[in-house]
């Protein structure tokens, strides 16, 4: 590890003896491990230099992917600890929706995943609010792969509602759905848009509580904007 970390203070490689000496290996000590560097590919050499290697920069990249998770996994617990409800944080990567994090308790669980989320955006809020973030023809095209249909008495009907419903929304506001996916819930979303890509936060509660929806989504927007420094860096985990 201590020779990982030496390669990688020296941008532009450094020689066995030198990485021996600043490490304070004997010279065949780190002749040894840094062969078994290069063969295993954290480090490569060239022209008697050596430098990071491909497992390396893996482990960076890892690193740092985990810290971004991290970061929103801090967040939402912030947010679920200030409003009280469970919050959900999901993006639209690779023409599919993903739910990336969830924070909840054991007095206010999530809602369950009985039908898969990438399968029926139409039918709740985060899903919804990634469409109405999409050009038409990426509306269209999520679709055509991933149909309409009735999931709950109070789901749409069609992807013709849907999409004029998606027309409709406001950029800023929260989308709201009530028991379209899972009898006894309702729940809000919001955009959050940074660069090209489109996320959202959302919170759920039971439909006897309905009534503190809009009002919770308003503070989950006031959360947010507080947070979305923070967010921002981490949005594209």
């Amino acid at each position: 590890m201590r020779l990982l970390e030496c390669v990688a203070g020296h941008t532009y490689g450094a020689p066995a003896k030198q990485l021996a000496r600043e490490t304070g290996l004997a010279l065949p000590t780190a002749y040894h491990l840094l062969r078994t560097l290069v063969h295993e590919g954290y480090l490569r050499r060239d022209k008697g230099l050596f430098f990071l290697g491909e497992a390396a920069m893996l482990l960076s990249s890892s690193g740092a992917e985990q810290k971004r998770r991290s970061t929103v996994a801090d967040a939402l617990a912030q947010c679920r600890d200030a409003i009280g409800v469970p919050v959900y944080y999901a993006q639209y990567r690779d023409g599919e929706i993903e739910v990336m994090c969830v924070s909840d308790t054991p007095g206010n669980p999530a809602v369950e995943e009985w039908a898969d989320f990438r399968e029926t955006g139409h039918a709740h809020a985060i899903g919804q609010c990634l469409l109405s973030q999409l050009d038409e023809d990426a509306r269209r095209d999520h679709l055509e792969r991933h149909p309409v249909q009735s999931i709950t008495p109070y789901t749409v009907r069609d992807s013709r509602t849907l999409l004029r419903r998606l027309e409709q929304m406001r950029r800023m506001e929260p989308v709201t759905e009530r028991q379209e996916y899972a009898l006894g819930t309702v729940c809000a979303a919001i955009p959050i848009t940074v660069g090209t890509t489109a996320a959202t936060m959302a919170i759920s509660l039971p439909v006897e509580q309905a009534d503190r929806l809009l009002p919770a989504a308003r503070q989950l927007q006031d959360e947010v904007g507080r947070l979305l420094g923070s967010l921002a860096i981490s949005i594209s985990i």
